[in-house]
Formats: C-alpha cells, sequence, structure tokens
C-alpha cells in the first residue's frame, strides 16, 4: 500500500475569513451575477464565431457575394468578428461597474473589517495602502 504524499504547508493552509465570506450569500450573489452575463456572453459570441467558420467552409458562394465594390460578405463578417469582440468588452465593462463592483467592494470591506488589513487582491493591485 502507498502512502499519499504529503501537501506542502503552504498549499494546505486557508484564510479563514475568505472561507466564511465564500458562504455568505453576498458571495454566491456575486457569482452568480458573472456567470449571468460571461457564460452566456461566451455561449453567443461562440456560436457568432463558429456561424463565421461555417459559412466560409460551406456557403462560400454567399461569402464571395460583392456587398461594395471589392468587399463581399466574408470579409464584412470578419470585421464584424472585431466589432463584437469590443462591443462585448465594452458592455462587460459597464456590466461589470453597474453590478459586480459594488458587490466586490461590499465584500473586500467585510474582509478589510474582519481581517484588520487590506485584501491581497486589493494590494496586489496597488490600491489603498
Amino acid at each position: 500500500m502507498t502512502t499519499p504524499p504529503e501537501v506542502p504547508e503552504q498549499a494546505g493552509r486557508h484564510d479563514p475569513v475568505y472561507d466564511q465570506l465564500s458562504a455568505a450569500p453576498e458571495f454566491h450573489e456575486l457569482r452568480k451575477r458573472y456567470r449571468g452575463f460571461v457564460l452566456p456572453a461566451t455561449a453567443a459570441f461562440l456560436a457568432w464565431y463558429l456561424l463565421y467558420i461555417l459559412m466560409s467552409n460551406y456557403a462560400g458562394g454567399f461569402m464571395d457575394t460583392k456587398v461594395v465594390g471589392n468587399i463581399n460578405v466574408a470579409l464584412v463578417f470578419g470585421l464584424l468578428q472585431f466589432v463584437t469582440t469590443f462591443g462585448l468588452a465594452f458592455l462587460y465593462a459597464r456590466y461589470s461597474e453597474s453590478k459586480l463592483d459594488p458587490l466586490a467592494r461590499q465584500l473586500d470591506e467585510q474582509y478589510v473589517a474582519e481581517r484588520g488589513t487590506h485584501s491581497p487582491r486589493r494590494h496586489h493591485e496597488g490600491g489603498d495602502h
């Protein structure tokens, strides 16, 4: 019978304040809100990207259709991929600012109140010292 490898001491340590906050309803709400935006947005973007790939492979005649001058549907679809990427980044930034950041700040304040020091994330990002 073999014995399991030893877990390094550092890997076995947990921050009890984090453990407490991660069980709070606000933490679960933050994760729910995050997933509520990210998962559908990712699925929609991947579906749009796969449509572009499939159309390029199997609907060549349609994709070769000229729109203006030498600009065809394939080029327009390709450029719209960039527009979609920047649009999603913009929408996520607005969503995060209004729905995620206030709740994350509240949890960070609770962490500071419980621990008596700034959260590791806040300190790492160059926040208040």
